[in-house]
């Protein structure tokens, strides 16, 4: 058995291939995402990963769509998304597989 804490782990991340983790995974990502109304993630998307969010409570903005409670988004591989929040939002995200280095920003953020 091993035991963690979330507020110990990188930006809710606690499955992958990244330090810390409760599990090592080459397969996948898991991270529990915690974000207050008006925060914001610039346009970006992955060349190589699939992103799964799950929105646990609060309402967000993502893909121009306002997303809710019990919405599941799966975003696939080069398929550009920001992410706002409307109110303060709890989030579940996967990302298959896991992949170092796989975030890219659009240009239209340099607008």
């Amino acid at each position: 058995m091993k035991h963690a804490k979330l507020n110990d782990m990188t930006n809710g991340w606690f499955v992958g291939m990244f330090t810390p983790n409760i599990f090592f995974s080459k397969d996948c990502e898991v991270g529990v995402k915690s974000y207050k109304k008006g925060d914001k993630e610039l346009e970006h998307f992955h060349k190589i990963s699939t992103e799964i969010t799950l929105i646990i409570s609060g309402q967000a903005k993502m893909m121009g769509k306002v997303w809710s409670e019990g919405d599941i988004i799966l975003i696939e591989p080069n398929e550009p998304t920001s992410f706002s929040a409307l109110t303060d939002v709890l989030t579940v995200v996967i990302k298959l597989p896991a992949a170092y280095n796989d975030k890219y920003f659009s240009s239209s953020n340099e607008k």
